[in-house]
């Protein structure tokens, strides 16, 4: 029982402490998902080093020397705690950004996420020492139950409800808790006298060298899988928030039900009735892929895929449990099945975006699959060899069209730390209809009409009846102006600029700023002065002297993993340190997932400002119009009160009372979900 509950313990710290620590990182680097996933790299690869610790260990050292060291380095890391990233890493806006994020992690949460990293197949080791006989690898099943409850408990449970620095100490406490269990287990081990049955174990001879790589690809391939249909579903399907979760919890899941051995006394995988389930959902997910008729239906997409997910996971995993080796080479098992997993995160987190301009990764993971599956379902029966190579041939022809077809009408595809940004051009250049449109995921980020007659008109979320085009035309109203765009896009916002006015714009990613300027001519085309700061807003704004903005639009909440830290009392005070007596801070909450607007109402409250809400919902039948939400923030009530505005129908915003503030120390994404 106290292995169990020692190694139920540090799984789920170390489950918890991944999105604690993230999430306080997160508003460094522009509240980008892809720091979760180069969070998601960090921990995958640290894991491989706590499994390699467990191995060397174990294989190297007597129990006694083996209980010394680790209890040394717990007491180590104890004297680290509590875990908090220091202020010195913040990044000055110019950093390469995966770099600076694994240097942070390492420094705040290194050793102590390497120990409990270690816990899992070091317990199971001396488990197997100790009791000898007895199947150490259930453990495993309670080790993956425990981070699936710390992967669901805290958005639902810990998020909602502590702040950052009270998780910090929650966490750090528990941690101290883990450190004393699992030395006194060490110590305990140590003292046991090793048995003619332990000795008769450790004689089995180790794994052959094509054991060791079928662990590594199948290993290695659930992990790609995973990351690619997180991908997939969250940026090319639907930026729904917290929509990350659902993969990574069927993952875990198959890792708990191979792992168990049989709930109930039964076992949910066996390969002569599971190949037939494996390869009608990896036909199911290939074909999905090419059929554009349920492109954007958005229940058949992630119902497919997460099944899939799923199936494909239990298959990996399954296959894993049948070809585990004696308790003897249990700690080099786990350490091959960490490699994998790690070399699965460095494919999608690093190399993918080094060496593809989009996300090819689903199609090539499942040919990855199709081919194991192919490999392990040829000996059951003839039917499985030929169906499994039929079923490989159909995914590889399947991958192939896709990757073609996602480049139909795109002028410019480019990929990098902050994901596959796209240009897509309809019409002719020269000819009454030529349309180029910025496409990040699924979400448009602005769209040109490159007519001669039509390039210089606001689109899209930005036209003259949205909310910051009347906030525009009221400050306009008065003369030259100053105005901040937080999140730059296509430059929509300079068409408004005349001579005399000056268009501030923060943008993160550098690639942004080449493509608004090189493929749209909003920035080119406009007679007012135009800057450019690269990097993290909310940063560049700390740093900055006072702007004197006119007008100051945050327009950076339209994707799933909304910046979070722009939209805090803190963000708040920043926004009007830097505006002019009467300027107006437009929020852009459009959103069909979450409701912004209790959000930035509470904030204003807080900071005794005024606020409204334009909702510019277009006319009936006008197609092209893009529906919009935008609230108005001003220290002055009067300058939400002009007749532009008032020709936009504002509205009171709507307040929650109950709600607790929004802080950089607190926030409540699961409050707002639609």
């Amino acid at each position: 029982m106290s292995y169990a509950a020692t190694i139920f313990l540090s799984s789920f710290l170390l489950f918890l402490v991944q999105p604690l620590i993230a999430r306080q990182i997160l508003p460094w680097f522009g509240g980008t998902a892809a720091v979760w996933t180069t969070c998601m790299l960090f921990f995958q690869t640290l894991l491989l080093a706590g499994y390699a610790y467990a191995h060397a260990t174990n294989a190297k050292l007597q129990p006694r020397s083996q209980a010394v060291l680790h209890s040394v380095l717990l007491a180590v890391a104890l004297a680290l705690l509590p875990i908090a990233p220091s202020d010195m890493w913040k990044p000055a806006g110019t950093d390469e950004p995966i770099t600076r994020i694994l240097l942070v992690l390492t420094a705040s949460v290194g050793l102590p996420y390497l120990l409990l990293a270690s816990t899992s197949p070091l317990l199971q080791a001396w488990f197997a020492r100790a009791r000898p006989g007895v199947d150490p690898y259930r453990l495993f099943a309670v080790s993956n139950l425990a981070s699936l409850l710390a992967l669901i408990g805290y958005p639902l449970l810990v998020e909602p409800f502590l702040g950052n620095r009270e998780q910090v100490v929650w966490w750090s406490a528990l941690f101290a808790v883990f450190a004393v269990l699992c030395a006194v287990l060490s110590w305990s081990v140590s003292s046991k006298h090793q048995t003619e049955k332990t000795k008769a174990a450790e004689d089995i001879p180790p794994p052959r060298r094509a054991d060791t790589l079928l662990w590594l690809a199948l290993s290695a391939t659930g992990s790609v899988m995973l990351l690619a249909v997180t991908n997939h579903v969250t940026q090319n399907v639907a930026a729904i928030p917290l929509l990350w979760l659902a993969p990574l919890t069927l993952y875990l899941l198959t890792f708990i039900l191979a792992f168990e051995g049989g709930i109930l006394g039964f076992n949910l995988y066996r390969v002569e009735i599971f190949w037939s389930i494996v390869l009608v959902w990896l036909a199911g997910m290939a074909w999905l892929l090419v059929d554009t008729r349920f492109q954007f239906d958005l229940w058949m997409q992630i119902g497919m895929y997460l099944s899939g997910l799923f199936v494909a996971c239990l298959f990996c995993h399954g296959e894993l449990y049948r070809a585990r080796p004696a308790a003897r080479h249990l700690t080099a098992f786990y350490l091959t099945l960490s490699a994998g997993g790690a070399i699965g995160g460095l494919l999608v987190a690093v190399v993918a975006p080094l060496a593809f301009n989009a996300h090819y990764e689903l199609g090539l993971a499942l040919i990855a699959l199709a081919l194991l599956a192919a490999v392990r379902f040829a000996p059951v029966n003839r039917i499985a060899r030929w169906a499994s190579l039929g079923v490989l041939l159909a995914v590889a022809a399947c991958a192939a069209y896709e990757g073609a077809r996602f480049q139909k009408d795109v002028l410019v595809s480019e990929r990098n730390f902050y994901g596959v940004i796209r240009v897509k051009e309809y019409g002719v250049p020269g000819e009454a209809y030529h349309l180029r449109r910025l496409v990040h995921g699924v979400i448009m980020h602005g769209e040109q009409d490159m007519t001669e007659g039509g390039r210089r008109k606001p689109t899209t979320y930005y036209q003259p009846t949205s909310g910051v085009g009347a906030a525009m035309a009221a400050r306009q109203a008065k003369g030259a102006i100053r105005v901040g765009v937080i999140g730059l896009g296509t430059g929509t916002l300079a068409a408004y600029g005349r001579k005399g006015d000056v268009y501030r714009f923060y943008e993160i990613n550098p690639q942004v700023i080449r493509i608004a300027r090189s493929e749209f001519t909003f920035l080119s085309d406009s007679p007012a002065g135009i800057e450019m700061a690269l990097g993290d807003a909310r940063l560049n704004l700390e740093r900055e002297s006072p702007q004197r903005f006119d007008l100051l639009a945050i327009d950076a909440f339209s994707s799933d993993a909304i910046p979070v830290h722009l939209i805090t009392t803190e963000a708040l005070g920043a926004y009007l340190r830097h505006m002019k007596p009467g300027g107006i801070v437009a929020f852009h909450v459009s959103n069909r997932f979450l409701n912004l607007v209790p959000v930035v109402a509470r904030l204003a409250k807080e900071h005794g400002a005024h606020a409204v809400l334009v909702s510019d919902k277009g006319k009936d039948g006008d197609d092209d119009h893009t529906t919009t939400d935008w609230v108005l923030v001003s220290r002055e009530p009067s300058a939400l009160e002009t007749e532009e505005i008032k020709a936009a129908s504002p509205e009171a915003p709507e307040e929650r009372a109950g709600w607790r503030i929004w802080t950089d120390d607190y926030s409540n994404l699961v409050q707002i979900l639609r």
